[in-house]
């Protein structure tokens, strides 16, 4: 099944990411259940907000752009779901790093 395309945009501050399935199965070549598998903390960048403007007025640039793949913070971003698809809006600060 294709995906839509999303006509979403996030408020300013946030982006939009896909998370990345986590790998079923160990270096050694055992498969895991589901349930014995962490939250993957690895998404592509879906959207991206405006800039940020801080409390000082000053303002802040996405750290990712669309398309990236980020690693960010285990408990910072906040899952929804969206035509039966998991989607996740997290804060520029709940970006720990880009992927190369």
């Amino acid at each position: 099944m294709a995906k839509k395309k999303l006509n979403i945009k996030p408020t300013p501050g946030y982006l939009l990411l896909e998370p990345l399935e986590k790998e079923g199965k160990t270096s050694a070549g055992i498969y895991l259940p589901e349930s014995a598998s962490e939250k993957p903390q690895k998404g592509r960048v879906i959207a991206v907000s405006d800039d940020e403007v801080t409390d000082s007025g000053a303002k802040r640039k996405s750290p990712a752009k669309k398309g990236d793949i980020v690693i960010y913070k285990k408990w910072g971003a906040s899952e929804v779901k969206i035509d039966g698809l998991e989607y996740l809006f997290a804060k520029f600060d709940d970006i720990l790093a880009v992927v190369d």
